[in-house]
């Protein structure tokens, strides 16, 4: 019995089949069981059976000598890695998944992708989306920024899925692009039979090929494998922490959506369906603008909330506050803003409500939060609000004014009722 072989082991009368896997001890046996979870079990009192040999060559690369081949009649796909679990296999070594980077990994991670558009494969980052910060959303910008100019006719970026919107937000401003440039992610692992990653992959591609180009975030629709929808990068939020359908556009129905069995069948450029207005291919100019502000904070209010935890936020050149209902805070607290505000400070309002806008005209604390200074993020997104800060910091003559001005679709003109 070696490391790689497929077991079937018996243990207090439960049976476990799977490929046997390295382990730390010699008193323990882990197993990579079918449903992708490993299983640690007391050697000593297990029957372990060998059902087929070598099922997994462990320690060795299996990646062959394969290359991706160039079809001139296909379009050309940039596959820009952040890291996230969209594109990674497991590795036998450890029992866990791992990141595949360049084209031919990710085709080999994601065969499903091949004779769909050419590949260039690229490595931004290789972290978990939390640790995501400003200098990182710039080299992205960057990366994408270079596909394009060396002839990429759409972009794929893989990103974690907790941070993604932020990190969409900050491309959708710092980048006009004229073609399209689309973030995915997987809720699941790659060693899970749930896992959305072949599926995400897939729509996203066909969605990089398509017409619209803005930056967008390509994710299920639903719970089932039936459609990814296309969220624009500005107005999507996660909204579950693990359901594969966690992203959703706020304040309207997505943008378009990607027919699964359609990208999937013998008509797949028949796959996209856009719903709504939007920027088409090479209707833009490409162009970055990636100077980022970050003495920004994004802050959110609470009952009770103490004026001096504000004194923290002191030489601030941007703060975003997520406030309740129209865009309010304690009233005790608006004196402090109006300080910030008369030292230089951008302070402006955005709501915790999922739906509707920031109205500071309605009650007196509204009033005189308009009279200190602060500023209307009308219905844009806390997340996006912080981003564009940052960005109109550096890049708009009057940042305050920005705020409350639509530049990358963050904004709408109105809130109204929508069914889907």
């Amino acid at each position: 019995m070696n490391v790689g072989d497929r077991v079937r082991v018996e243990r207090n009368a439960v049976t476990h089949e799977g490929v046997l896997l390295p382990s730390s001890t010699d008193e323990e046996l882990v197993v990579k069981l079918d449903g992708g979870y490993n299983v640690g079990l007391d050697r000593e009192q297990a029957s372990v059976e060998v059902l087929e040999e070598n099922v997994h060559t462990v320690g060795e690369s299996e990646t062959g000598d394969s290359t991706v081949a160039f079809d001139e009649d296909l379009p050309t796909v940039a596959l820009v890695s952040t890291g996230g679990t969209i594109a990674s296999t497991v590795d036998y070594r450890t029992g866990a998944v791992t990141a595949q980077f360049d084209a031919e990994d990710v085709l080999r991670a994601v065969p499903d992708l091949a004779g769909r558009a050419n590949y260039r494969g690229r490595v931004v980052a290789n972290i978990l989306s939390e640790n995501m910060d400003a200098s990182i959303w710039q080299d992205l910008a960057d990366a994408v920024h270079e596909e394009i100019e060396n002839g990429a006719d759409g972009v794929v970026v893989m990103h974690g899925t907790d941070t993604m919107q932020y990190t969409a937000s900050a491309l959708a401003l710092m980048l006009d692009t004229p073609v399209p440039v689309v973030f995915t992610g997987s809720q699941r692992s790659a060693d899970r039979p749930s896992s959305d990653n072949v599926m995400n992959a897939v729509c996203a591609v066909e969605a990089a090929k398509a017409d619209c180009a803005e930056v967008l975030v390509c994710m299920h629709a639903s719970e089932s494998d039936d459609e990814c929808a296309l969220h624009r990068g500005t107005r999507v939020r996660k909204g579950h922490t693990s359901r594969r359908d966690a992203f959703e556009t706020v304040g309207a129905p997505p943008l378009g959506v990607v027919d699964y069995d359609a990208a999937t069948g013998d008509e797949p450029e028949e796959a996209v369906e856009f719903r709504g207005d939007y920027v088409a291919r090479g209707e833009r100019a490409l162009s970055l603008a990636p100077a980022l502000n970050e003495n920004v904070e994004l802050l959110k209010f609470h009952p009770g909330m103490d004026p001096s935890r504000l004194e923290s936020l002191s030489g601030a050149d941007g703060i975003v506050i997520e406030g309740t209902g129209l865009g309010h805070v304690n009233t005790d607290l608006i004196p402090t803003l109006a300080e910030f505000v008369d030292d230089g400070t951008v302070v402006a309002m955005s709501s915790a409500c999922i739906e509707g806008r920031v109205c500071d005209r309605v009650y007196d604390t509204g009033r005189d939060l308009l009279d200190a200074g602060v500023v209307e993020a009308e219905d844009t997104l806390p997340e996006t609000a912080y981003v564009k800060l940052m960005w109109a910091l550096e890049n708009h003559d009057d940042p305050a004014a920005a705020m409350g001005t639509d530049l990358a679709g963050e904004a709408t003109d109105r809130s109204t009722p929508w069914q889907a």
